[in-house]
Parts: C-alpha cells; structure tokens; sequence
C-alpha cells in the first residue's frame, strides 16, 4: 500500500486546477501521483494532514478529474483511502467523494 503525504511529498499548500495556477495544483498532483496507483490498481492513501486546508478547485480537479481520466468508480472507491488527524479534515474527505460522484455522473 501507498501512502502519499500531501504536504511532504508533493506541495506544502495545495491550491489550484491546472499547472498555470501554481506548483501545488490539482492536475500534477492527479498526474504525478493518483493516477499511476489508480490505474496499476494499487491501493493508496492520502495523507491529508499539514495543509492548511484544501480548496474544492484542487480537490474537483485532482479526485473528479481521476473520473475524466477514465479511471472507473469503483477502483476509486476500492484503491483509494484517506488519512487525517487534524480537527475538521472529515470534510474533504466528503468532499472529494462529492467531487467523485459528481464527476462520475456526468461522464455517463
């Protein structure tokens, strides 16, 4: 199993869709890190903890975009897990799986 720790294995503040907003945005970090355990169906889990919060453009990007890459439901749902400690986190958790389904509806 894969853990990927946001803040210490990619940006200390994730924010933003696309590489044109910034280093922390949710493309590369979908690119660089969801997508190739997502699609050699390894499980993994994000760290969420250390950020200072997550925008929903990074999030929607980052997560519903694993949609939009042809990465079905379902794998999300069995590979993908989430890890927190921080007060409030729960949160995106919601609403990256809001995000998910979201996406996922309208992709069919």
């Amino acid at each position: 199993m894969d853990v990927i720790r946001v803040v210490q294995d990619f940006h200390p503040r994730p924010a933003g869709r696309y590489p044109a907003d910034g280093e922390g945005n949710g493309t590369t970090f979908r690119e660089r890190f969801l997508l190739p355990a997502l699609r050699n169906r390894t499980p993994v889990v994000v760290d969420l903890d250390g950020a200072p919060g997550y925008p929903s453009s990074f999030l929607e990007e980052a997560f519903g975009g694993l949609v939009r890459e042809q990465v079905k439901p379902e794998v999300i749902r069995e590979f993908l897990k989430f890890k927190y400690s921080q007060p409030g986190f729960k949160r995106y958790e919601r609403r990256i799986w809001e995000h998910i389904d979201r996406a996922s509806m309208v992709s069919n």
